[in-house]
């Protein structure tokens, strides 16, 4: 738990570098402007089919009672304005993801781990398939979380799925350039529990007003922080349980 709340907390400082501070405003611009665009067309009928949902469910008879479905109807613009947020949010992580990680992996290995080797385990179609992979199951829990936050437990789920969908969507990315594909194969296979926490963590700087325009490149780094850490002590163990391969590793560095 230490070791999360000190990538968190080293990730904060980051977001002050004036490198980071323009990576973290070009991706929430382009996904700001694709949302504007898209709700510019969709954004009525969007609203008018989430509370069209809703009345084709059982909850529909609950609201009724309780006339909390003419308070749905009256806060359709509010509802415009959550989804946005979500979604421009989402967007924003999926972009960073895919096209913003290499920057920040540079970045933070040149601060913090300036030694560590650069393996390239890792792959452009494994990143792909770990981006989709967490937008499907995001958008799955979502969607069962959405018409449940009238009872209290959607909020649950939507954390669940914040959860997933960063350390799915991260965990990969921030170890495939320095990690073997074996080191990253162990990796990802290990501490689960840590990488969930570390997802909850993230997942809540995202619902955060304000806080949640910083969290997607806030996350990111986080994640590569920590995962560059695990990587470092991972190899710290080996060369000490195999001391005649960090030995052939010093010499061939010297007949450089």
């Amino acid at each position: 738990m230490t070791q999360i709340i000190s990538s968190v907390l080293i990730a904060f400082r980051n977001l002050f570098n004036l490198k980071i501070q323009w990576i973290l405003i070009w991706p929430l611009l382009v996904s700001c402007l694709i949302w504007i665009l898209l709700s510019h067309f969709f954004g009525a009928h969007v609203s008018g089919g989430i509370v069209e949902f809703i009345s084709t469910t059982q909850i529909k008879d609950w609201l009724e009672e309780s006339y909390l479905l003419r308070i749905a109807n009256s806060l359709e613009g509010f509802v415009n304005i959550l989804l946005f947020i979500a979604l421009v949010i989402i967007t924003t992580l999926i972009i960073t993801a895919l096209f913003v990680m290499p920057s920040l992996i540079n970045f933070v290995a040149k601060q913090h781990y300036p030694y560590l080797e650069r393996k390239r385990g890792g792959s452009v179609m494994g990143n792909v398939k770990h981006v989709l992979s967490a937008l499907l199951v995001f958008l799955l829990l979502w969607s069962i979380a959405l018409p449940l936050w009238f009872f209290g437990i959607g909020i649950v789920i939507s954390f669940i799925a914040a959860a997933y969908f960063n350390q799915r969507l991260f965990c990969y990315d921030a170890l495939s350039e320095h990690a073997s594909s074996e080191e990253l194969n162990l990796l990802l296979a290990s501490n689960k529990p840590a990488l969930w926490s570390l997802g909850l963590l993230t997942g809540f700087l995202q619902l955060i007003p304000f806080v949640n325009l910083v969290a997607p490149t806030w996350t990111a780094l986080a994640f590569i922080h920590y995962e560059l850490s695990r990587l470092d002590k991972l190899r710290s163990v080996t060369r000490q349980e195999n001391p005649t391969t960090n030995l052939s590793i010093n010499s061939k560095r010297m007949n450089e």
